[in-house]
């Protein structure tokens, strides 16, 4: 979940799925006065994990709409490897997703965790169903991003 759009400061790297730190002065810049929930994703970015899942943690005890804290907390259990917690953030977001961009945004956010515990063809299968959900939506880049991530997780699994 990239709610920072500086692309000088980060990138996603194409090969792994992660979002890697290119100048973390300009990413720690942002943490003063910025929203809550940009701060837990830059947090569990720069590596403050602690830091990230309790803040999440108290930010989604404190929503109303439950919905993109449930992802950027689940973004940040991901950082740390722990899937199953993850996971049920992920699940507890795509049944109250209600409308296809968002379930499309769960699934492709699935797809990452599934990605990271080199499960590519469940991740691939997660990467379809959000190309498909946001292209019939007419979001191209979103879409396109999906569909890059599908291959990248294909290629993969025909690999291993």
């Amino acid at each position: 979940m990239a709610l920072v759009n500086d692309v000088e400061a980060w990138r996603l790297d194409p090969a792994t799925l992660r979002e890697v730190v290119l100048d973390r002065a300009v990413i720690e810049g942002r943490l003063e006065g910025c929203p809550a929930l940009e701060r837990v994703w830059i947090l569990s970015v720069l590596g403050r994990d602690q830091e990230a899942v309790a803040e999440g943690r108290l930010l989604l005890a404190h929503s109303r709409d439950r919905f993109r804290p449930l992802l950027v907390l689940a973004h940040a259990y991901q950082r740390q490897y722990r899937w199953h917690k993850a996971a049920k953030l992920y699940e507890e977001a795509l049944r109250m997703a209600g409308t296809a961009p968002r379930e499309a945004l769960v699934r492709h956010q699935i797809g990452r965790r599934l990605f990271d515990e080199a499960r590519y063809r469940d991740a691939a299968a997660e990467f379809e169903w959000g190309h498909d959900l946001y292209r019939t939506t007419g979001r191209t880049r979103l879409a396109e991003a999906s569909r890059q991530a599908m291959l990248r997780a294909r290629q993969l699994a025909q690999q291993s």
